[in-house]
């Protein structure tokens, strides 16, 4: 008999009030704050999302707010726009995207939301940035956004379908990964599922890079089980990314791809715990 723990959900990564305090003072001149997060899965809490204004309306902070899965949020959790809050739409600028909206992300389109006096400075730097934009494309985006903004009181709106459909993959990629000896962690949004990989007991000591295990553990996965995921502490900055050095990303959005690789984990459900990279 195999037994598996628990999985690990997004709720259990919560914000600390307290050492987020600590980062700012006087001279903390912005904030990013990404919600619905990549690559953890996290929505933010409203209670959270109100420490963090309270934090930039004390010390006067712009809060540069990336929102690009904002759609993507999943039963029983609901996506707050931080710029709502009061005292927070004068000092915020809300990014979304198309790409992660409409999966289409090579059209590589997206947006800013802000109050004028802050945009207008963006709109500067926008126009000394790209050499050209889409303008077929940008119609169609419009487009597309004025047919569902319609259609918000109906439950078939595309905005709401997109979560549902995305929710079985997720719920399907989780058991899987779960079968398989991983320990994922349920994301709440987006199309990313972090997983903790310490207990396969990989050994790759032998293998003479200087990389981060992450690094490591992927280049063996594709070499070995022809799986393929991100290292999740290349998201990391030198503070903490021996902190994650035993989880890494996988992306569910595709159910071709989730097709093809349940026969992998399938597989790999059967191996013993202990292995090398040499298995």
């Amino acid at each position: 008999t195999r037994v598996f723990g628990l999985a690990l959900s997004h709720a259990d990564w919560v914000l600390d009030p307290a050492e987020l305090a600590n980062k700012f003072n006087s001279k903390t001149k912005a904030i990013i704050l990404n919600t619905p997060h990549n690559p953890i899965g996290k929505v933010f809490t409203r209670e959270e999302l109100q420490v963090i204004a309270d934090l930039c309306i004390k010390h006067d902070t712009l809060c540069i707010s990336d929102e690009v899965y904002e759609w993507l949020v999943y039963k029983g959790k609901k996506h707050i726009k931080i710029a709502t809050l009061p005292g927070m739409w004068e000092r915020t600028i809300t990014i979304g995207s198309a790409g992660k909206t409409y999966s289409v992300t090579g059209w590589k389109l997206g947006w800013s939301i802000g109050p004028e006096n802050l945009i207008k400075h963006l709109q500067v730097v926008h126009q000394n940035t790209l050499y050209t934009c889409s303008t077929p494309l940008q119609e169609a985006l419009a487009q597309a956004f004025w047919i569902d903004y319609k259609r918000m009181d109906d439950p078939d709106c595309y905005f709401y379908s997109l979560s549902r459909e995305l929710e079985s993959k997720r719920d399907r990629m989780a058991q899987l990964l779960q079968e398989s000896g991983l320990k994922p962690v349920i994301p709440d949004g987006g199309y990313f599922m972090i997983v903790d990989v310490s207990t396969l007991n990989v050994d790759l000591s032998d293998v003479d890079e200087k990389q981060p295990y992450d690094y490591k553990f992927v280049k063996w996965m594709i070499t070995s089980k022809k799986l393929a995921a991100i290292p999740l502490s290349a998201f990391c900055g030198p503070e903490t990314k021996r902190q994650f050095e035993k989880y890494i990303r996988f992306c569910f959005i595709k159910g071709l791809c989730l097709s093809s690789s349940q026969h992998n984990l399938v597989a790999w459900r059967f191996k013993k715990p202990n292995c090398t990279h040499k298995d």
